[in-house]
């Protein structure tokens, strides 16, 4: 074969000099078989072989591996024949050419980043081990040093990355490794920088100021090219320096970093470090404190630089403090969201970046055009912000990394997100292999059909059979870009929900005509007004328009299947309004059936509901996940409270922190009640711990304001009484209580006790108090003491000692039936254990006398003739009626009272466990006890549900059948059968009284 065909066979380009170059005396004697065996391995045999002979010409020694075995010369071919640049480099640093003299692997391993980080700062005489490194050289031979120890950092990168078998597999290493290499050169950078900006300020200064280098970008997300600028932010941390000062050592820190990169030198500059993603961008100082970055971000940042900051990283300096701005900034990033007009910003600076494109380079870009590299970007930057902020498998830097976390959740489709990706690696390969040429920043295709024939070889994997050709690059590259365009507009704007499928024609339209008819036909009172609601929803031309006419033909149904859809429309329209620019709502909405169909009943049977909703639209997310409405414990809300008053000194703002929590647990209670997943049981527990986690914050908040005006002298803990004290409370329960205190040591009684009642007095109006602004639709706790000893006569509080004197010399058996039910509710755990210890022998007496059982019957005869209210129905009366709560509660506090003393069993706070105990003892007939729980629970349900209903609370049982209606549906009854509830409660109230007579007053 002639030596022409051998190099057109190989690949070479340019025949004329690929035979001079073969004929160079570097060459002379090497096996020309060896020779060409490796020549063809590399994507530029013209390339490979001129670099190759101007190495041998430096370095003679390299004769041996260009003729050896194509195992052992592979690494060299690849990289002199896809890297010009590197082989420059080589051609400068000859030393390095022992990374050529490697095996090269299929499978190859990423560097260590440590190890990665050691060299480089190594390579400026700085320790590894420092917390602080500080480099022994300076200068432009540390700029050097520095460089070449990069480079060579690179060319190892090199080998392995065109040696793997699968290069789109291991792409996601190459950019990780090359932003690990990358934050290792600019740690090095700092360690110069420190040492020389040691010769300008006092060294123990410099020493004495952190900088974190946060990584931005493709370099924070360690998916970074192998020429790209290199995105940054820097945190300043003063030390004991003034802040001013601080900001001046580290600006220089900061311009000594790019100085060691990029600056004029012996050795070419790696690339530029670029801090215009900061705060202010190039208007804002170069670094900040991390107080200085939260501030900026939570008042003035844009929605897109929420984005960007998706991606940010530390990446070197002070590691703490890196850690400590990610920290800082996560919650930020996920909330992000939620601003005003999110996903429309995304979406128009996406179609900005497209516009500004110059023609000239529209058809070439990789990166920035339609089908590109920014395509797939946004998609997933935007699902990833519209979804993150619930689910944080999505909180991912990289790419590739996000696009599985998206495919995992099932917010893309598995055959999608395998597109997805496979177009990404290739898009980003194809850009690895154009910028590793010449180690330039560029995106754009090659033009040069020679450069087109080098980049089709350089995609493929060595033991591709492929011959591919510039058409075939580009047939492929065209078929990614149309794949990644309908995947990114079919992603970003999703189809709606499959329900809207079943919809006939003329429904989906919602047209005013077919509207009016529908909605009366589904039970609408005032159909106009309802139109008059949807076509504010579903006016103009935007998306949310678009996605709310082709929701409500579902949405209106389900709000019918309501007691009141007109009062359930207006609310959507509320909330919608709220949340509309929102993007997650819609998107709850359009993805979840259970989310909207349960909204839809939540807001057309219960005011209360609807009311809070209004006010805290954002709590609609929970709609989505189960686990989102599950009421949170004592302990959690209470470690959220401490959280919140640690950041909120001042009484006011605590305490509206501490109120807002309790309307936000209240109303999560209420939709996990609506939608099935709390028993009775567990709402009335759920909503004690509220209860019990404001007083506490209220007690805290009120010690706080008084001893801001000397030392605290005692203290104090509030008593739950009454249905608090069992954790049977309803949503419209009050907080019976008593308040005990005791002085601290030092103090006497009377200093304690006024200073008690002054905690005591400002508990109370703290939890009640209107603030200004005010808070909508707080459902007030009221603080009620009424049973302490002497009622509404005696002392609003009392010391420990002083209940024991009273309950020794005077107290009454209605007094300690009243303990039964008392609970330590908030305050000191030693006094709560004490205060029980005194209690427990009065409410749980050996014996009672029949003087005493007499007394307690009397009372209850005097509260049933005296307290029911006038014209008031004794068999509608769910609490002091003939057979509702208080029956039931008598009867039981006598048995705790007569047995209790010989039967822990019986002591408990709860009505329903004592119940259940006395049964179980034999006390009650298990009949009877079912028969008494049943009747509690159903007046305490019906209860409940008319505050929910309404939001105003009430102790009877409706008589408007639109009423019995919802509060039967509340009460579990199908829809229509408001007649079986009032039958039920009046047939099982009355059986409950007959038991009551019986085993009470002994009838």
């Amino acid at each position: 074969m002639s030596l022409a065909r051998r190099l057109i066979a190989a690949g070479f380009s340019d025949l004329e000099k690929g035979e001079r170059f073969l004929a160079a005396r570097e060459l002379e004697g090497l096996d020309q078989d060896r020779l060409f065996a490796g020549l063809q391995l590399a994507a530029s045999p013209d390339t490979a072989l001129q670099s190759l002979v101007r190495l041998i010409e430096k370095h003679p020694q390299l004769r041996d591996l260009a003729a050896a075995e194509p195992e052992a010369s592979e690494p060299m071919y690849r990289v002199l024949g896809a890297s010009e640049a590197l082989g420059e480099f080589l051609i400068r640093h000859p030393e390095h050419l022992e990374a050529f003299r490697v095996r090269a692997s299929p499978e190859p391993l990423p560097a260590d980043p440590g190890r990665l980080r050691a060299t480089l700062l190594q390579s400026v005489g700085a320790d590894p081990r420092a917390a602080r490194p500080v480099a022994s050289v300076t200068g432009v031979d540390a700029y050097a040093a520095l460089r070449t120890a990069y480079r060579r950092g690179l060319v190892d990168l090199a080998v392995k990355d065109l040696c793997a078998a699968d290069p789109l597999d291991f792409l996601p290493a190459v950019g990780g490794e090359l932003a690990d290499l990358a934050a290792a050169a600019i740690e090095a950078a700092l360690a110069v920088s420190r040492a020389e900006a040691a010769e300008q300020h006092s060294p123990a200064e410099v020493a004495d100021v952190g900088l974190a280098v946060i990584g931005m970008g493709k370099c924070g997300a360690r998916e970074l090219n192998y020429i790209s600028d290199v995105d940054v932010i820097y945190v300043v941390e003063p030390g004991s320096l003034e802040d001013a000062h601080a900001n001046t050592i580290g600006t220089a820190l900061a311009s000594g970093i790019s100085r060691a990169i990029s600056s004029v030198a012996r050795e070419p500059g790696l690339w530029e470090v670029d801090a215009n993603l900061r705060p202010e961008g190039k208007s804002g100082p170069l670094v900040r404190t991390l107080a200085s970055h939260e501030t900026y971000y939570a008042r003035w940042a844009e929605s897109w630089e929420f984005q960007a900051l998706l991606k940010a990283r530390a990446i070197a300096g002070d590691a703490a403090l890196g850690q400590a701005y990610e920290d800082a900034v996560a919650p930020l990033i996920w909330n992000s969201a939620g601003r005003e007009g999110f996903v429309e910003s995304v979406q128009a600076m996406r179609r900005r970046v497209t516009e500004h494109i110059p023609v000239a380079e529209e058809q070439r870009q990789i990166k920035l055009g339609r089908g590109g590299l920014r395509d797939v970007e946004f998609t997933v930057q935007l699902l990833q912000l519209v979804h993150g902020k619930a689910d944080e498998s999505l909180r991912r830097r990289d790419t590739t990394s996000a696009i599985a976390a998206l495919s995992a959740g099932g917010y893309i489709g598995r055959s999608d997100a395998a597109a997805f990706d496979n177009a990404y690696r290739y898009l980003r390969l194809l850009e690895h292999r154009i910028q590793l040429f010449q180690l330039r920043r560029t995106h754009l295709m090659p033009v040069a059909e020679p450069a087109l024939r080098s980049l089709a070889k350089a995609v493929l994997g060595p033991f591709s059979n492929e011959r591919p050709t510039p058409d075939s690059l580009l047939s492929a590259w065209q078929r990614t870009k149309r794949s990644v365009r309908e995947l990114h507009e079919r992603i970003f704007y999703r189809p709606l929900l499959n329900s809207a499928a079943k919809l006939s024609t003329e429904d989906a339209r919602l047209t005013p005509e077919a509207a009016q008819g529908r909605l009366a036909a589904l039970g609408y009172r005032d159909p106009q007004g309802a139109m008059r609601h949807i076509e504010a929803l579903t006016a103009g031309v935007s998306r949310r328009a678009a996605l709310q006419r082709q929701l409500l033909p579902i949405l209106l149904d389900w709000l019918a299947e309501g007691v009141d859809p007109d009062a359930g429309l207006l609310a959507f329209r509320r909330i919608s309004e709220a949340l509309g620019t929102t993007h997650w709502y819609l998107g709850l909405l359009r993805d979840s059936n259970a989310a909207a169909e349960r909204l839809c009943h939540m807001l057309s049977n219960s005011r209360l509901i609807a009311d809070l909703l209004e006010v805290s639209p954002e709590s609609v997310a929970w709609l989505g996940q189960d686990k989102d409405l599950l009421p949170l414990g004592f302990e959690a809300q209470w470690q959220e409270i401490t959280a919140k008053m640690s950041r909120h000194s001042d009484p006011e703002s605590a305490m509206r922190l501490i109120r807002l929590i309790r309307r936000r647990e209240i109303l999560r209670i209420a939709i996990a009640d609506s939608a099935g997943l709390l028993d009775q049981d567990q709402v009335g527990r759920a909503l004690a711990d509220t209860d019990r986690a404001a007083v506490l914050g209220a007690l805290r908040v009120a010690e706080g304001i008084v001893s801001a005006g000397g030392p605290l002298k005692t203290t104090v803990l509030v008593v739950a009484m009454g249905r608090q004290g069992g954790r049977e409370i309803g949503y419209g329960s009050d907080a019976d209580v008593m308040y005990v205190h005791r002085a601290l040591p030092g103090f006497s009684d009377a200093e304690a006790q006024e200073q008690a009642a002054r905690i005591v007095g400002k508990v109370s109006s703290l939890l009640t108090q209107p603030l200004k602004p005010a808070i909508m639709a707080e459902r007030v706790l009221q603080m009620d003491a009424d049973l302490r000893p002497e009622g509404k006569n005696g002392a609003m509080v009392r010391s420990l000692d002083s209940f024991a004197e009273y309950y020794r010399r005077w107290s009454l058996i209605w007094e300690a039936q009243a303990l039964l039910r008392a609970r330590p509710m908030a305050g000191d755990d030693t006094l709560a254990a004490d205060f029980l210890a005194l209690i427990d022998p009065i409410r749980y007496p050996e014996s009672v006398s029949e003087q005493d059982v007499r007394e307690i019957r009397r009372i209850k005869a005097r509260v049933e003739s005296e307290r029911l209210p006038r014209g008031a129905d004794p068999a509608r009366h769910l609490k002091l009626g003939r057979g509702g709560l208080s029956d039931v509660e008598w009867l039981v506090q006598l048995l705790q009272l007569q047995h209790a003393g010989k039967h822990p069993e019986l002591r408990t706070t709860s009505t329903l466990e004592a119940l259940a105990a006395a049964a179980e003892l034999g006390l009650l007939d298990a009949a009877d006890a079912g028969l008494l729980a049943e009747a509690w629970r159903l007046a305490s349900r019906i209860r409940s549900a008319n505050v929910i209903w309404n939001g105003k609370a009430s102790d009877l049982l409706p008589s408007s059948r639109r009423d019995l209606e919802a509060v039967a549906r509340w009460c579990g009854y199908e829809p229509g059968h408001a007649a079986a509830l009032e039958e039920d409660y009046l047939r099982v109230s009355r059986r409950a009284r007959a038991v009551f007579e019986r085993v009470f007053y002994g009838h």
